[in-house]
């Protein structure tokens, strides 16, 4: 079809497009236009052509082809050929129908060879057209005439098609976007066969579901609700809809206690409180919010069971967390409703540990230990003990190995000469494989070593997978204890000085200027040769190993020892030797006292709110009940704890430390619009932690004025009126300098002051950011503090392999109309990041950044700002793409200079990705055997996620895998 504006020229030149055919949209083709079938001439976008011919091949050849370099690729040369052939005698501009622009597409994939394509990008939207009609038609079972059985109990009848439709419609009810029914229902009749058991037709359902989740995160929920009703079906014995749970919760509610108690699971305690009362305050509805993986995870790992039964059902297990923390209350009932009303409804979430026992026989409810290990080999031992008691019941370590004297150091006792450090390393990494909790989670432990022992040239490589095995600590974490007078020599580029802590002992219990006068001494008495045993290095060498091993293996992680003590509110009673597992917690260690931290974190996301003119705030006073709640909570897990070893139990009670933390941080910016890499967001970081602080340091104190203070109180911080954000100046002072950090504020912290001066802390520490590896998961938000680590990814746990998707990026897309199959292809192809697919606006690219985009500089520069709210530390990964000595040097010199107490794992990628068409399939939809869904005799087509190619050890793996969270044991 020509018009008035074509012109005949045989011979003109084809034109030739120097970007992909996703970037064809950015030309103008003003002078194009095409007839759609409705009459209805729109401009001609080359790009659309693209898109239909990648749906194409989807269609055909399935999700993989588009993680293929060679369809994407085939892609692109037949969209040129397209556009060419319409344009060649229309080099002016013109019209076409969309009747020509289909034939060229036949005629470029027919001459490709891809005949296959070819009719199913012509018969494109016809079939569309055909499903819509036949989704509006009542489904029939795969068999045509042939009608499917199912066995229940032994008893064989026919399928209830019709039962089966209700319970995935009832699954599917009340989402924000409409849920494809049939499509669900038909794929799970077309995996069954004749006599199927009937807990595989419910099986079959959720893989059906669970397959659609990456092209609608809503398909979570119903996948959620979906293995939610083979869990109903499996507690109470029957198939129950979800709009009956209300009365039964309330009749099932005591005999699930009951059980409990009679199989030895839970504390005979608990039949004390008022069950009828309880029962009736859960809140079935509640049920409805999990995800996939959430609920999932709490099913395989947190639900109790007996003889391999689950007995509880979510609102059940909120309520036997909130009742093992209120067994010590007055008003048992009312606290016990209080906490289940923030943990139900995912506005704050205690740590793992505490949701595994309490209100069991055995609660060990703290989530991190930290030990000192003595200089002997029965204090040694003792440590690796204490380890394997403390790691059985769920708590992630953080052992202090500083003491232990250097290899070659004298021993009295023997007259012979230490082996060092290491070799006891070794047995520790391979205690925490040995200590696993019956499989429910790995041990943890982490090994610290003062930067200043003679073994830490040695201790850097403790990862390294090249060298002695018998020398090396493959599944054991290592962190550097880091003083501020190494830092002040790499910065100065002067010499370090190695010693063994056996001619150098107080070296270990002291910081600030204190320790640079005691190691100027030491260096003295070497060079007057009054030391033997020692080692002089150029400082910055050093930190470039530590550097290095950091960026080939993950490890040693980067701690700083004085802004840890310079800035602890128990200065007077001890000294800071370590951190834990995940770099958090930050208290005080000694051979009598070993460190516990009770952990818990605020979901940010769920406290904000919308003002008058609509714009996202954060909201103060539903923040300052939630926090007030949990602080109370974290409080009673001291009183109620099972404590295996008892200098834990005595640090604990003395000092009663807990560390809130929030998660959630990445998903307010996105409800906010606010990007991460940007000053609205390191604001925001400051405000809303300076908020959480301030309401948990009030709540403390309300809690001290109701119950006293904790014993060590007086001669801390808080008794000497000074506020962890006032420390900030004393780092300052002990440093000379080096602390540049933003000193603003927004809150009246003058009463506060006036409070803690009245009545005390009940706390000697209130705030610590934990990486919320799992209860994140469990809630369905990004973890703590951290940025996306992709768009749609892979999450890999103990309970599976779970699709990830951004639900506020797809929110966006489809209003935009840019959520389809291909960008689905496209977010997979470039590794769930925004950045090279062009059909997306540039403010959503920008808004939705990924962790490897964003500079990590933002990162720092928010840590920075909360930290100085903060009486503890924060679990803070960098992520880092295109990583260089030079990056590496920068970003941790100046989370020095900015006060940070600790980092955690370094994440680094590599500049380009391998091919995409090495996927084995299936990566995205897998589930492990071990899985509540698996066992269903399916074949679920599944779409692939294709391999990446990383720098770091720590980076080999993806969110959620045991070796990159490593945290779960706190969290």
């Amino acid at each position: 079809m020509q018009t008035h504006s074509e012109t005949e020229q045989p011979s003109a030149q084809p034109i030739h497009f120097a970007q992909s055919p996703y970037r064809i949209a950015s030309r103008q083709w003003d002078n194009f236009h095409i007839i759609r079938r409705n009459g209805a001439v729109v401009i001609f976008e080359p790009n659309k052509i693209s898109v239909a011919i990648t749906k194409a091949f989807l269609a055909v050849q399935g999700g993989q082809s588009a993680a293929s370099a060679r369809i994407r690729e085939l892609v692109e040369n037949l969209t040129l050929q397209v556009v060419n052939a319409l344009v060649r005698n229309r080099p002016g501009g013109g019209t076409f129908h969309i009747e020509d622009v289909q034939d060229q597409v036949e005629l470029a994939l027919m001459r490709s060879g891809e005949h296959d394509v070819a009719r199913a990008y012509v018969l494109y939207r016809e079939k569309h057209a055909q499903e819509r009609a036949r989704a509006k038609q009542p489904a029939q079972t795969n068999a045509g005439q042939t009608t499917l059985h199912v066995t229940d109990d032994g008893v064989k009848h026919p399928l209830d098609l019709a039962k089966l439709r209700s319970t995935i419609e009832e699954a599917s009810a009340n989402l924000p976007h409409d849920i494809d029914v049939e499509t669900i229902l038909t794929e799970t009749v077309k995996n069954l066969y004749d006599g199927i058991p009937v807990d595989e037709v419910f099986k079959s359902a959720i893989l059906s579901a669970r397959a659609l989740v990456e092209t609608d995160p809503a398909y979570s929920r119903v996948t959620a609700r979906l293995l939610l009703h083979t869990i109903r079906k499996e507690v109470l014995g029957e198939e129950v809809a979800q709009s009956e749970m209300t009365t039964r919760y309330a009749s099932y509610f005591p005999q699930f206690i009951k059980a409990g108690i009679e199989g030895q699971l839970l504390d005979a305690r608990m039949a004390q409180f008022d069950l009828e009362r309880l029962g009736a305050a859960l809140k079935a509805e509640r049920d409805q919010q999990f995800n996939y993986l959430g609920l999932q995870t709490l099913y395989d790992r947190y639900f109790l069971h007996l003889r391999g039964h689950r007995i509880e059902l979510p609102q059940l297990f909120f309520m036997r967390v909130a009742m093992g923390l209120a067994l010590n209350e007055i008003e048992r009932e009312a606290r016990a409703i209080e906490f289940y009303e923030i943990l139900s409804s995912f506005d704050f979430m205690s740590s793992t540990p505490t949701l595994f026992n309490a209100g069991t026989m055995h609660s060990q409810l703290s989530s991190c230990y930290l030990t000192t290990v003595s200089d002997d080999l029965c204090g040694i031992y003792d440590a690796i003990k204490d380890n394997a008691l403390l790691a059985k019941y769920a708590g992630g370590l953080g052992n202090d190995w500083t003491p232990v004297r250097a290899m070659r150091s004298h021993i009295k006792g023997t007259n012979g000469e230490s082996q060092g450090v290491v070799p006891f390393l070794k047995v520790v990494n391979d205690t925490a494989v040995a200590v696993n909790q019956g499989g429910k989670r790995k041990g943890a432990v982490c090994a610290y070593l003062e930067t200043w022992h003679l073994d830490i040239e040695e201790f850097l490589e403790l990862r390294k997978n090249t060298g002695d095995e018998r020398r090396r600590t493959h599944d054991m974490n290592t962190a550097n204890w880091v003083p501020d007078l190494f830092m002040k020599r790499v910065m100065e580029d002067g010499e370090w000085t190695l010693f063994s802590p056996s001619d150098t002992p107080d070296l270990h219990d002291k910081y600030g200027r204190a320790f640079e006068e005691a190691y100027v001494a030491y260096e003295e008495k070497a060079a007057r040769g009054e030391l033997t045993l020692y080692k002089k290095v150029p400082a910055l060498q050093l930190w470039r190993k530590m550097l290095s091993m950091l960026f080939e293996t993950g490890h040693p992680w980067i701690t700083f020892k004085d802004a840890c003590n310079v800035r602890s509110p128990q200065q007077h009673v001890g000294v800071i030797h370590s951190s834990n597992l995940c770099t958090e917690i930050t208290l005080n260690t000694s051979e009598t006292e070993i460190a516990v931290c009770n952990l818990g974190s605020v979901n940010l996301a769920a406290h904000l709110r919308q003002d008058a003119n609509g714009h996202y705030e954060l909201d103060h006073n539903k923040l300052e009940r939630t926090v007030t709640t949990a602080m109370r909570m974290l409080d009673n897990v001291i009183d109620i704890n099972y404590y295996a070893v008892a200098k834990a139990r005595n640090a604990n009670v003395r000092h009663r430390p807990v560390g809130l933390g929030v998660m959630g941080f990445q998903d307010s910016l996105h409800i906010m619009r606010v990007l991460f890499a940007s000053e609205a967001a390191v604001e925001f970081s400051d405000r809303s932690m300076e908020a959480l602080c301030y309401y948990a340091y009030w709540a403390s104190s309300k809690l001290a004025a109701e119950r006293g203070a904790y014993s060590s109180f007086k001669g801390s911080l808080w008794d000497r009126g000074i506020l962890p954000q006032d420390t900030l100046a004393m780092l300052r002072e002990e440093r000379g300098g080096y602390v540049e950090v933003n000193d603003s504020s927004s809150l009246d912290w003058s009463a506060l002051r006036q409070h803690i001066a009245t009545y005390g802390m009940r706390n000697s520490n209130c705030v610590a950011i934990a990486p919320t590896a799992t209860i994140s998961n469990i809630i369905g938000v990004s973890p703590c503090i951290e940025p996306n680590y992709r768009n749609l990814y892979v999450k890999s746990n103990l309970s599976g392999e779970f699709t990830v998707v951004n639900d506020h990026l797809v929110r966006d897309l489809k209003e935009r109309k840019l959520w389809d199959e291909v960008m689905v292809a496209d977010l997979k192809y470039f590794d769930g990041s925004l950045a090279r697919i062009d059909r997306i606006p540039d403010d959503l690219r920008t808004l939705y950044a990924t962790a490897f985009e964003i500079d990590p500089t933002w990162v720092i520069e928010c840590a920075a700002r909360r930290s100085k709210w903060i009486d503890q530390a924060q679990s803070l990964n960098i992520f880092m793409a295109g990583v260089s000595g030079k990056k590496l040097d920068d970003t941790y010199k100046l989370a020095w200079k900015r006060g940070l107490k600790t980092t955690y794992y370094l994440r680094s990628i590599g500049a380009t990705n391998v091919e995409k068409s090495t996927g084995r399939g299936g990566e995205l939809n897998a589930v492990p055997s071990n899985s509540m869904a698996m066992g269903a005799a399916v074949s679920m087509a599944a779409t692939t996620l294709p391999p990446q190619k990383v720098v770091g050890a720590a980076c080999t793996m993806r969110p959620g895998d045991e070796g990159f969270e490593e945290c779960e044991s706190c969290q």
